[in-house]
């Protein structure tokens, strides 16, 4: 209970993760890209982006497009929607423009995200509240 070490989460592993795609540093791709398994990317990549499994984008990764994927961990620059399943993290290299849809996002110090994330646990409940509103006169 007190002492039970604490799960692994998905995004921490998926660094890890054995890629069976690799678009390496010294490669371009324009275009629609899609995975049944883990891809990582160190190159350039500009379309859209569709993986299975884990997406890892290294340092060297630059990506300019609609990203889907289960989870997903950037260590290099992405400006674009991203969609990921479970989780997405952003790493103290990373840079991220542009709207993120997931379940967990967490980003390391240093990690840059510009955008928008809506955080809900039902997809039904309104994301943005109104503040109360002081019907007193106050100022």
């Amino acid at each position: 209970m007190f002492g039970s070490k604490k799960p692994q989460t998905a995004v921490t592993t998926v660094s890890n993760t054995k890629p069976e795609t690799v678009i390496g540093s010294n490669t371009s791709f324009v275009g629609t890209i899609k995975s049944d398994g883990n891809m990582r990317i160190d190159g350039t990549v500009e379309g859209d982006v569709e993986v299975l499994g884990n997406l890892i984008i290294g340092e060297t990764g630059r990506v300019i497009a609609t990203i889907k994927s289960q989870n997903c961990h950037v260590s290099g620059a992405v400006r674009g929607e991203i969609t990921v399943v479970d989780q997405l993290e952003i790493s103290p290299t990373g840079k991220v423009w542009g709207d993120i849809m997931t379940s967990a996002l967490h980003i390391e110090p240093g990690g840059l995200f510009r955008g928008q994330s809506p955080m809900s646990a039902n997809a039904d409940e309104p994301l943005l509240l109104e503040a109360p509103r002081n019907n007193r006169g106050d100022k």
